[in-house]
């Protein structure tokens, strides 16, 4: 797809995909410039690009960070702090 794409607006996942020894931390950058500039559902967007990119090899950095980008995060949980340790 050309830059312009609905789904990758300014074509920075296909082109992840093309650079040759691109690893993971590049991938995570790319992701949230991705994620930032994306007029839509992230999760709606990244399981359309994990199809459009399904050739691609499943260990390919971006595979897998697009993958990551699907987990839904744990809750939240309190840390404790001055107030829970005078309790």
């Amino acid at each position: 797809m050309a830059k312009g794409d609905p789904l990758d607006p300014k074509g920075l996942i296909e082109e992840s995909y093309k650079i040759h020894g691109i690893v993971e931390p590049e991938c995570r950058s790319i992701f949230l410039d991705w994620a930032l500039s994306f007029q839509g559902v992230p999760a709606v967007g990244i399981a359309e690009l994990l199809v459009r990119h399904c050739n691609e090899a499943a260990d390919h950095p971006m595979t897998v960070t697009l993958r990551a980008g699907l987990i839904a995060p744990q809750p939240a949980t309190r840390r404790g702090g001055r107030r829970a340790r005078l309790r």
